[in-house]
């Protein structure tokens, strides 16, 4: 499914390919209400829809269905999209399109969720956008249940019913040089001081470290945090302290060896 050149009639090796400067243009004139400058954005963006989809590909589903899913999503993005934001249009769409393969999948599985509890989480959902939107916060489950009429419970249950389960090893952001995968941005809850005082002499090693290292070891390992949090408390990008971490373990097990 990989190689398969044609995609719902689409030829995908003949994919245009737009420039940012053409992407902005174009999309000026979509809010202006252009139908053909639409049409020209939505083909020039085919291969944002081809490349996201590959990283589902091995579920036994089927490319060209996958293909129109994440052109919904594409289009969907195209509609919510703000050029005002400052933000490449590649990035907002990307996680729009994956939402929308995921919820397609999710809908699909052969391990069905009640139409019942489906229902809720949906509505639930769409609560949850609707508070964000209007008090610019998230708001809680018990806040949700009550606006609906039902117990927490039920509406932590239907959210967990209707999520996909993903692979730690699943990158979820990439700088351009390496990859940051869901496992980076999972908090460390088990590898407390105590533990890793039963395991080895953590402070020879620590003084191996420079003390930005040294910082970011210690909100990670001891402290529990996950990298995002780690890089809004120092100041840096979240790619840097990936890199930071990387070698400041690497450090480490050279000083054990």
């Amino acid at each position: 499914m990989i190689n398969k050149v044609e995609i719902c009639g689409v030829n995908t090796s003949r994919l245009p390919v737009l420039t940012n400067k053409e992407k902005d243009e174009l999309f000026i004139k979509i809010k202006e209400g252009d139908e053909d400058a639409r049409t020209k954005f939505i083909n020039g963006n085919l291969r944002l829809v081809l490349s996201v989809i590959q990283r589902f590909f091995g579920r036994g589903e089927n490319a060209d269905d996958l293909f129109q899913i994440g052109c919904i999503g594409l289009i969907k993005a195209i509609d919510n999209f703000d050029l005002s934001q400052n933000v490449q249009f590649s990035t907002y769409a990307v996680p729009m399109i994956i939402g929308e393969i995921r919820r397609y999948l999710r809908d699909n599985n052969a391990i069905r969720v009640s139409r019942s509890v489906r229902d809720l989480a949906y509505k639930a959902m769409q609560i949850k956008e609707k508070y964000n939107k209007e008090k610019g916060k998230e708001p809680t489950i018990e806040e949700i249940a009550k606006e609906l009429g039902v117990e927490k419970e039920e509406i932590a249950f239907s959210f967990d019913a209707i999520q996909s389960p993903v692979s730690l090893q699943e990158p979820v952001y990439n700088d351009g040089s390496e990859n940051i995968f869901i496992m980076d941005q999972v908090r460390d809850t088990k590898n407390s001081d105590e533990n890793w005082a039963d395991n080895m002499t953590i402070s020879e090693a620590l003084k191996k470290l420079n003390e930005k290292e040294k910082n970011i070891i210690m909100k990670r390992y001891f402290d529990g945090r996950t990298q995002m949090e780690v890089a809004e408390e120092i100041g840096i990008s979240q790619a840097q302290v990936s890199r930071l971490e990387k070698n400041a373990l690497e450090n480490i097990k050279k000083y054990y060896k």
